[in-house]
C-alpha cells in the first residue's frame, strides 16, 4: 500500500544486483515506517512489483542505507535490506556484496567522504555482520568515474573496477566459519557443510541430490521436486547454524557443487534461498570458495584447487565465472578474500513509496 512518503535516493547496479541507495538520514527512524515505506518502493508484495521500482527478481528487489561513520579507520556505515518481491517482508538477516560495490561510489557522490587522487579507498563496515570490506573506487579529477574496461560475468558491456577486499568476514552471521564445527554433517542423506565465511551456505554436491550441477537457471527453478529436497535440508540446519527458525528467512544460501567444466576451480548452481539464481552472490562465491579448501568437504572432493598461500579460484556458475583471490596462513586457513566487482549509477533523483 501507498505511504505518501518520498526520499531522495539514487539506483544503481552493484555488481550483478540493482536496487536504492538511500542516506540514512532521508529515511525514516523508525524501521516499521521504514520497511512500509521501501515496500512501496520496490512495489511489493506482488509477484512483478508492476506499482514500484522492483524488477521482479530478488536481484532488483535491494536496498541500501548508508551514513558516515563514528567508527575508528572506518568511513561508512552499511546497512543491507533485502525487499522480498512477493511477501511484505524486509530483512536485513543477510549481507549483499554485489549491493557492496556501489556504496563507496556512492558515498563519494554524496559527500560523505571526500576523493583522494586518482583512486580512493573506503571503509566500509557493514552492519549486518559487523565486518569490514574496503573498497576502490576510480575518482580521477576527483570525481566517481564509472567508464573503464573492467568486465564481470552476468553484466554487458565493461566499467570501471571496483576492488572489494574483505576482512574478517569468518562466522559474520553464524559466530564461527564452521558453525558446528564440522567441516562435512548428515542431513537428510546428504553430505553437507555448513559454513560463513562472509554469507551462511550449505554446499553439498549437485550428485547427491540427483542432478549433475549443469542445469541452467530455467530448469533449476521448475524442478519443484528438487526445491522441495533443498528446502527440507534448509530447515533443518537453521538451528545448528546459529540462524533460528530459518523458513521465513533468506539465509541461508544453497549452494549445490560439481567438479569445474571451463577451467575455474568448482560449478555451483545457488538457491537464494528459494530460487535459482542467475549467478552466484559475492559473499556466497567467497564461502563456497573457502569450503573447497576445507580437507574432507563435499566441495573439495570436487574442487581443482591451486598450489601457493594465495590462491585464485574461479567459481562457474550458470552464467559465467566470478574470481575469488583468497590468501591462507602455513596452516592453510583462510586469512582475507578479495574479488572484483564494478558498479554504475542509474538515476538519481527522488522515489515515491
Amino acid at each position: 500500500m501507498p505511504t505518501n512518503l518520498s526520499s531522495p535516493c539514487m539506483w544503481m547496479r552493484g555488481g550483478t544486483s540493482k536496487g536504492g541507495y538511500f542516506l540514512k538520514s532521508d529515511l525514516p527512524t523508525d524501521a516499521v515506517t521504514r520497511d512500509a515505506f521501501l515496500l512501496g518502493v520496490m512495489g511489493s508484495p506482488d509477484p512483478v512489483q508492476i506499482d514500484g521500482m522492483g524488477g521482479a527478481d530478488p536481484l532488483t528487489s535491494k536496498v541500501a542505507v548508508v551514513s558516515k561513520s563514528e567508527r575508528p579507520g572506518i568511513d561508512v556505515d552499511y546497512l543491507f535490506l533485502q525487499v522480498f518481491v512477493d511477501q511484505a517482508i524486509v530483512t536485513d538477516a543477510q549481507n549483499c556484496g554485489n549491493i557492496l560495490a556501489g556504496v563507496g561510489p556512492f558515498a563519494i557522490e554524496r559527500g560523505l567522504i571526500p576523493a583522494t587522487g586518482d583512486e580512493t579507498r573506503v571503509a566500509i563496515f557493514m552492519e549486518n555482520t559487523g565486518q569490514v570490506a574496503v573498497a576502490t573506487v576510480q575518482t580521477p579529477g576527483g570525481k566517481v568515474s564509472y567508464k573503464g574496461e573492467a568486465k564481470i560475468d552476468g553484466v554487458p558491456g565493461s566499467h570501471a573496477p571496483v576492488p572489494l577486499e574483505f576482512r574478517d568476514t569468518a562466522g559474520s552471521s553464524c559466530g564461527a566459519l564452521l558453525p558446528t564445527g564440522n567441516t562435512a554433517d548428515e542431513v537428510n542423506g546428504v553430505r553437507v557443510t555448513l559454513i560463513d565465511n562472509g554469507m551462511p551456505c550449505v554446499v553439498f554436491k549437485a550428485e547427491d541430490v540427483g542432478i549433475t550441477g549443469y542445469e541452467d537457471r530455467d530448469w533449476l527453478d521448475a524442478n519443484v521436486e528438487l526445491k522441495a529436497r533443498i528446502e527440507a535440508i534448509r530447515l533443518v540446519v537453521g538451528e545448528r547454524m546459529n540462524l533460528g527458525d530459518v523458513k521465513e528467512k533468506s539465509v541461508p544460501k544453497m549452494m549445490l557443487v560439481a567438479p569445474p567444466k571451463h577451467g575455474g576451480a568448482v560449478t555451483v548452481r545457488s538457491f537464494i534461498p528459494h530460487r535459482a539464481h542467475a549467478t552466484i552472490g559475492v559473499l556466497g562465491a567467497v564461502s563456497v570458495a573457502t569450503a573447497c579448501l576445507l580437507k574432507g568437504s563435499p566441495a573439495a572432493e570436487v574442487a581443482q584447487i591451486p598450489e601457493g598461500a594465495r590462491k585464485t579460484l574461479s567459481v562457474e556458475h550458470p552464467t559465467g565465472e566470478m574470481t575469488c583471490v583468497l590468501e591462507t596462513d602455513e596452516a592453510g586457513d583462510v586469512k582475507t578474500a578479495a574479488l572484483l566487482r564494478t558498479a554504475r549509477k542509474l538515476f538519481d533523483g527522488i522515489v515515491f513509496g
